[in-house]
């Protein structure tokens, strides 16, 4: 089987139907977040890559046609139609690491209808999960203020793919380096590490554990000092890294208690000692709130290791993201479900200084200095370019992030700069929903040229 069987039992009751019905027209899915989550001031779009990754090689083959057909309990010459299905369309999305607020398109697809509904479940994981771990890990860089931070997560993430992809977006958004060794080779990013509580339990004493692991590794070496009494441990490191010669580079990690008060402790026994280049590494439970109180504490922690809480992102762990069909063989059409309406029409996010962005139909001109985000990036199946290397994405979302307000910023109480909607969208809405709400016949010629003629000004956004 491919990863066409990577979806939803109803996406594929619908694509029959569709092919059965002869719909093969062009369709746009336009993906977006309705909400940012509680304590969110921004998203990071994230996901991009592995959604497109998934769609080059999307094409149904005989054992995915067994596969729908035995779901469904149905025998597989029913589900024929469906077989040779690949992917033929064009994507148009937000490039990954730059900013993304609620009610933006991350993404857009447009292709024959089957095609494009097959791909939602994938597309929407892919974006979904990736952003939600991108934005959480985003707001520990901001909270670390400068200081280097790492990614600890593997051990707890929920599969090793979601593990792999929280080093890949954390070190995106700035991280220094990771845990994970395949993930660190693959992308290039500096792999990091130190030692475990098994490793000082398994020798007699701590002195001989700390030896034996700088014997065990020439150069700077990080030791775990809170086995037992921390105190203790921090004055027996020191001891052995001012007997090792091995002072400069080289740290100990604290990873569990009042890690602000034992940062004070452990800086002033390492100075005492001779050795003011040996660094301080916290972890234990971190994320951009505990850092964050660190930090306003004047705690002396050179580095962060955050883990669980980043690589799961506890405290949002989803978005309340959807694919919404925004047109159909040129018919503008919208959702108007209680609290659920969505906007019609192919859409163009216009960024403007200080993040008051507008949501504008794809064919609208920006006004002023006003910067379209989304980008094709896929036609007829192919990718418009190469994948981007991951230190462009890097520089990307330090750009975004550094144009974002203050107040959007915050790691408490945040608030999300307003988008707004144009005039011409606003009107197509509109007029999309009389149609729907008069039973009107499809939208046609007229009302498009009504369309085209509404003028550039924009509404806020109704969330």
């Amino acid at each position: 089987m491919s990863d066409a069987t990577t979806t939803d039992l109803y996406e594929v009751t619908m694509a029959m139907s569709y092919l059965r019905e002869g719909m093969t027209g062009p369709a746009t899915f336009s993906l977006f977040v309705r909400n940012l989550p509680s304590d969110r001031g921004f998203l990071v779009a994230a996901g991009l890559e592995s959604a497109l990754d998934f769609l080059s090689g999307l094409r149904v083959g005989s054992e995915d046609i067994d596969a729908f057909a035995a779901a469904l309990h149905r025998p597989s010459c029913d589900l024929e139609p469906l077989l040779g299905l690949e992917f033929t369309g064009q994507v148009r999305a937000v490039p990954e690491g730059r900013i993304v607020l609620a009610g933006e398109p991350l993404l857009e697809v447009t292709a024959p209808l089957p095609q494009a509904q097959l791909a939602e479940t994938y597309v929407l994981n892919q974006l979904s999960h990736q952003t939600a771990i991108a934005s959480k890990a985003a707001r520990c860089v901001l909270a670390a203020a400068g200081h280097p931070i790492v990614d600890f997560s593997l051990r707890r993430t929920h599969g090793p793919q979601a593990g792999y992809q929280a080093a890949r977006l954390s070190a995106m958004v700035g991280f220094a380096g990771t845990s994970n060794v395949a993930a660190a080779t693959a992308e290039g990013v500096p792999a990091v590490g130190t030692m475990a509580h098994s490793f000082v339990e398994a020798f007699a004493t701590e002195d001989e554990a700390f030896r034996a692991f700088a014997r065990a590794h020439p150069g700077p070496v990080t030791l775990l000092v809170d086995t037992y009494d921390t105190g203790t441990g921090v004055h027996i490191a020191a001891r052995v890294l001012r007997d090792l010669d091995r002072g400069p580079g080289s740290a100990i990690r604290l990873d569990s208690g009042d890690l602000g008060a034992l940062a004070v402790r452990a800086r002033a026994i390492l100075d005492a000692a001779g050795l003011p280049d040996v660094r301080i590494v916290a972890s234990g439970g971190l994320d951009e709130y505990s850092v964050d109180e660190l930090i306003r504490s004047g705690a002396p922690i050179d580095t962060y290791a955050v883990g669980t809480r980043v690589g799961v992102s506890a405290d949002a762990p989803y978005l309340d993201s959807a694919y919404k069909l925004v047109e159909y063989d040129g018919r503008p059409v919208m959702k108007l479900s209680s609290a659920k309406v969505t906007a019609p029409g192919r859409k163009q996010v216009f960024r403007r200084a200080g993040y008051a962005d507008v949501i504008g139909l794809v064919d609208e001109q920006p006004t002023d200095d006003a910067q379209p985000l989304l980008e094709t990036v896929m036609r007829e199946g192919r990718r418009t370019g190469k994948r981007p290397a991951l230190d462009a994405c890097r520089e990307r979302c330090a750009a975004d992030l550094a144009q974002l307000p203050p107040v959007a910023r915050r790691i408490r109480a945040p608030v999300a700069p307003r988008v707004t909607v144009s005039e011409r969208l606003s009107t197509l809405a509109d007029q999309v929903r009389r149609r729907i709400e008069e039973g009107a016949p499809a939208f046609g010629a007229r009302s498009r040229s009504l369309e085209r003629s509404t003028s550039g000004s924009h509404r806020s956004v109704s969330r």
